[in-house]
């Protein structure tokens, strides 16, 4: 069945491949901890659940990174990764650590 004219078809994506989101997990989480530190939140559009597991991912690995219980947030379109507010005691009067030690 032939499409009206001014209907277009959502583009189709390639999956990632197993390095590649290794890779996309190593190269965001930096960034994704920088930005953490100096806003508090990071958010992406992540409109896939490839995306979505993706970002999951670096959060853990961020949290791993900067010693802090870090949470994220999905919505179908969107995701957010935030500080988690529920921080054992002490953790959160630590100050901010530098994303390379």
């Amino acid at each position: 069945m032939n499409q009206p004219f001014d209907v277009q078809a959502a583009p189709q994506r390639t999956p990632l491949s197993e390095e590649e989101k290794a890779q996309g997990e190593r190269n965001f989480a930096p960034y994704v901890a920088e930005t953490l530190l100096t806003t508090g939140r990071f958010r992406v559009t992540a409109d896939t659940p490839e995306m979505v597991d993706l970002f999951q991912k670096v959060a853990r690995r961020v949290s791993d990174m900067l010693r802090r219980p870090v949470v994220s947030y999905a919505n179908g379109r969107d995701i957010v990764i935030t500080f988690s507010q529920h921080e054992s005691p002490g953790v959160a009067g630590q100050g901010t650590r530098s994303i390379q030690e």
